[in-house]
C-alpha cells in the first residue's frame, strides 16, 4: 500500500489516554490507539510520538493552588514519562519495538534524549516515545512535538485529539460550528482556535512542518491520513 509520508510525529495528549475515565490510563483505551499505530508501522512508517500527561498531572492549572509553576511543570513532565511506560508496555504486547527518550535524566528507567539514536531507531523501524516535553518549564508538550518533529526531520505532525479537527468554535458548546478542513497556520493563529499553543504553531509555521488535526477515538483514522485521505483539518504554511 503506498504511504503519503514516511516518517511522522504523533503527538498524543494524556487525555486521549484515560478514554471516559476522568483520569489515569484507560487500558481497552491505550490498547486500540496502539493497534492502530501498529498497522501504520507495519506498512513501513517510522513513527515518533510525543505523549503529553494531562491525564496525571497538569501542571499549568496546579498554579492555582500553592505549588509553584516551575515545580508543577516537572511534575507534569514526570506524568509524561509514566504515560510514555504505559505506551512502551503496550506496544511490546502489540509486537512493536517501542524506545522511550526522556528530556529529563532518569537512567534507570529511561534512556536520556539522543538526537541520532533517535534517528537510528527510526530508521530502524522502531517507534520513539520521545518523553518529558522539552525538559524545560513553561513550555508545553505541544511545544515539545513541534520541535522533536523537526529534530527528527518528519514530513508532518499529528495532533491526536478527542474532536475530528479543528472547529470554528467548540461543537461540545455550539451545535453550528464547523469543522475547517484546511487552514494555514496564520489563520489558526489570528483565529486563536486554540488547537495548539501559538509557540508550537508558529514553530511548525517558521520551519514549514504541516500539520493534521483528528480524532484518535475514530477508528481508522489514523491510517487514512498516512494513505492520503481527507482526514480532519490540516494546516499548512
Amino acid at each position: 500500500m503506498t504511504t503519503r509520508y514516511q516518517r511522522i510525529l504523533l503527538k498524543l495528549s494524556g487525555e486521549a489516554l484515560m478514554g471516559e475515565d476522568s483520569y489515569g490510563i484507560n487500558q481497552t483505551v491505550i490498547s486500540r490507539i496502539v493497534a492502530e499505530i501498529a498497522e501504520i508501522n507495519k506498512l513501513g512508517v517510522e513513527i515518533a510520538i510525543v505523549v503529553g500527561g494531562g491525564n496525571i498531572f497538569r501542571g499549568m492549572k496546579s498554579t492555582n493552588d500553592s505549588i509553584e509553576r516551575v515545580t508543577a511543570d516537572y511534575m507534569g513532565m514526570l506524568a509524561t514519562v509514566m504515560n510514555a511506560l504505559a505506551l512502551h508496555d503496550a506496544m511490546k504486547h502489540a509486537g512493536i519495538v517501542p524506545r522511550i527518550q526522556s528530556a529529563l535524566r532518569i537512567d534507570q528507567v529511561v534512556e536520556p534524549y539522543i538526537r541520532g539514536k533517535a534517528l537510528r531507531y527510526l530508521k530502524e523501524g522502531w517507534v520513539v516515545i520521545f518523553a518529558a516535553g522539552t525538559g524545560n518549564p513553561f513550555f508545553t508538550t505541544d511545544t515539545a512535538a513541534a520541535l522533536r518533529g523537526m529534530e527528527m526531520n518528519v514530513d508532518i505532525m499529528l495532533k491526536a485529539t478527542k474532536v475530528d479537527g479543528i472547529y470554528s468554535n467548540d461543537p461540545k458548546i455550539d451545535p453550528q460550528a464547523t469543522r475547517f478542513h484546511k487552514l494555514s497556520f496564520d489563520e489558526a493563529i489570528a483565529k486563536n482556535l486554540q488547537v495548539m499553543d501559538a509557540t508550537a504553531l508558529t514553530l511548525c509555521r517558521d520551519q514549514k512542518l504541516p500539520l493534521n488535526v483528528f480524532s484518535i477515538f475514530k477508528p481508522g483514522a489514523l491510517k487514512r491520513i498516512i494513505i492520503g485521505e481527507d482526514e480532519g483539518t490540516f494546516v499548512m504554511v
